[in-house]
């Protein structure tokens, strides 16, 4: 379980996003408003961010709860960036590995994270995790549920899967393989941010202009954000948002709904 944000837009300091909402993830990792499953968000953090001129993305992750890391304070004033992921954590499984297990992922342009928890685990994944090339279950980067269906994700955009398709492939075969599963998925590689919506609240919030983030819940009380129904594909550039409803998904990709027209 944890509280997750993606952001594409006009370059914002860290702290405008992360810190500055009065309802921001700084504050999601003890007291969420929307959160379904845990109460606090105390066991790690994590902040992925582009560069102007980089495609690979840098990271900040730490294993102390997001308010107890004096440095990050300072980082957040001065970071500037036109896209990021970030997320607070509530481990599925105590002592998991600490900071590897603090989302994001990262492996070339992307980032990752999990807000959810696979049912069974480990157990309920065993067989999808032999459908893997050994090298990849070995380099898994932690011991959790998050990692795995990462390296899931991973290995289908690695074989040429669009970041859609990968997610909500990866979704349905962690479902069907441990029903159950609680299975929010955010992804972005800089340009776009997909994400799935299952189980648990997914958010977004457009504009003004060129501007999209994705969360797990408001971070204000902009009257502009909009939930994601359940079960949901989430598809989003800087400038449009569409939602897939993924019990379609495996109709040939079925049309997706545009957004409500911005105001």
């Amino acid at each position: 379980m944890c509280r997750h944000l993606a952001f594409l837009g006009p370059e914002e300091t860290l702290g405008a996003l992360l810190v500055a909402p009065e309802h921001s993830l700084f504050r999601q990792a003890w007291a969420p408003r929307r959160q379904r499953h845990g109460t606090v968000n105390a066991d790690g953090f994590g902040v992925g961010w582009y560069a102007t001129g980089d495609p690979v993305p840098a990271r900040y992750r730490r294993a102390v709860p997001l308010w107890g890391d004096q440095s990050f304070a300072d980082l957040a004033r001065v970071v500037r960036t036109s896209a990021l992921l970030a997320a607070v954590r509530d481990a599925t499984v105590a002592g998991a590995d600490g900071e590897a297990a603090a989302a994001p992922f990262a492996a070339g342009p992307w980032l990752f994270s999990h807000n959810g928890a696979v049912a069974g685990w480990p157990g309920s994944l065993a067989p999808l995790a032999t459908t893997l090339p050994a090298q990849e279950v070995l380099s898994l980067e932690a011991r959790c549920d998050s990692a795995l269906v990462w390296a899931l994700v991973l290995h289908r955009l690695r074989g040429g899967d669009d970041e859609g398709q990968a997610l909500a492939d990866t979704v349905v075969e962690v479902a069907e393989a441990a029903p159950g599963s609680r299975l929010n998925l955010l992804l972005t590689n800089g340009e776009t941010i997909v994400a799935t919506a299952w189980g648990d609240t997914l958010w977004y919030l457009s504009g003004p202009g060129p501007r999209t983030v994705v969360a797990s819940e408001p971070y204000d009380d902009d009257p502009h954000w909009r939930e994601v129904p359940d079960r949901t594909l989430l598809t989003a550039s800087r400038t449009e948002v569409l939602l897939t409803p993924l019990k379609d998904m495996n109709d040939d990709m079925a049309p997706a709904q545009p957004k409500e027209p911005r105001t």
